[in-house]
C-alpha cells in the first residue's frame, strides 16, 4: 500500500519552524549565563584565541621596513610604556619576544576578561583597571590601583603595555591616563602598531576592531618614544596626550602602509 508522506503527523520528539526555533532560543538563553561565569569554558576559549593569534604570527611573515620590540634600538629606552590603540592590539602578545617581562593593563569588563586569561597563555601578567579619562587626577580607586602596579613593574625593570584610548570613548584619541604613567614613573612612552595584509575589520564595532588573518604579510612599527616630565602641568600634560594620538595614528598609518605594499 503507498505510504502518503502528505498525511504523516509530524512527530513531537523534533520540532520543526518556528517553534523548535523558539525552543532553541529559550535554551540558549537557559544556558548561556551559566556559560559565561564558567571558568573552564572561558579557559577554552581563551587557549582557542591564543592558537588563532600564534597561528597568524606564524604564517604571516614581516615584512621588510618593520621594527623589532628586541635588537631594534630600543633596549635603551626599556623599560617602557608600549602604547597600542583599542582594537588593533589583538596581535601583541604573539609579536612581543619570549622571556622578556611584560605586564598589560586590561580593563575590568567582563569582555576583557578573556583578553586578561589569553595573555596569561604567553607569560604575560596582566593588571585590571581603567586608564583613566579626560582629568587625570579622578582616576577611579580601580585606575589608580592598576596605574600604581604597573608603576612598581616598570621600576622593578619590566615593560609595561597600555591601551591609550578610552573603552567606548572617541577612538584613536589617547585619553590622559597613559600620560599620567609616562609622569608618574619617568619612563618613556613607545607608540606601537601592528598590521596584517590579511584582515576583516568590524565596522559596526566602536573602535572598527580588526580580526587579524593568517596566511598573509605582516609589520610592526615603533614610533619615536615620548617623555613626559615629573613636574608637566596640566597644558603640558595635554600637550602630550595630543602627541602620543599623533604618534600611534602615524605608527598605525606606516604599518597598514607596510603591510598593503603602498609606496
Amino acid at each position: 500500500m503507498e505510504h502518503d508522506l502528505a498525511k504523516e503527523p509530524a512527530s513531537d520528539a523534533a520540532p520543526t519552524g518556528r517553534g523548535g526555533s523558539r525552543t532553541t532560543k529559550a535554551f540558549w538563553r537557559k544556558v548561556r549565563e551559566p556559560l559565561a561565569q564558567s571558568r573552564f569554558v572561558k579557559n577554552a576559549i581563551a587557549s582557542l584565541l591564543a592558537q588563532f593569534v600564534r597561528l597568524v604570527r606564524l604564517t604571516s611573515p614581516l615584512v621588510a621596513g618593520s621594527a623589532r620590540f628586541s635588537g631594534g634600538g630600543y633596549s635603551e629606552f626599556e623599560p617602557g610604556i608600549i602604547a597600542l590603540w583599542h582594537g588593533q592590539h589583538l596581535l601583541t602578545p604573539a609579536y612581543y619576544p619570549k622571556r622578556k617581562p611584560l605586564v598589560a593593563m586590561v580593563s575590568r569588563s567582563a569582555d576583557a576578561e578573556l583578553n586578561a586569561l589569553m595573555l596569561e597563555k604567553f607569560g604575560i601578567e596582566a593588571v585590571r583597571g581603567s586608564g583613566g579619562r579626560d582629568n587625570a587626577r579622578h582616576l577611579d580607586k580601580g585606575g589608580a590601583k592598576a596605574l600604581i602596579a604597573l608603576k612598581k613593574a616598570l621600576t622593578a625593570g619590566k615593560n609595561v603595555a597600555m591601551i591609550a584610548d578610552i573603552p567606548h570613548g572617541t577612538p584613536r584619541d589617547a585619553g590622559l591616563g597613559i600620560v599620567l604613567l609616562a609622569r608618574l614613573s619617568g619612563r618613556p612612552l613607545l607608540p606601537v602598531a601592528i598590521a596584517t595584509s590579511r584582515r576583516k575589520v568590524l565596522e559596526k564595532s566602536w573602535d572598527k576592531t580588526t580580526i587579524n588573518l593568517p596566511f598573509g604579510r605582516s609589520a610592526v612599527t615603533i614610533g619615536t618614544p615620548i617623555f613626559v616630565a615629573a613636574d608637566a602641568d596640566e597644558a603640558e600634560m595635554e600637550r602630550k596626550r595630543q602627541e602620543i594620538t599623533t604618534a600611534l595614528n602615524a605608527a598605525t598609518t606606516e604599518a597598514y602602509r607596510l603591510v598593503d605594499g603602498r609606496r
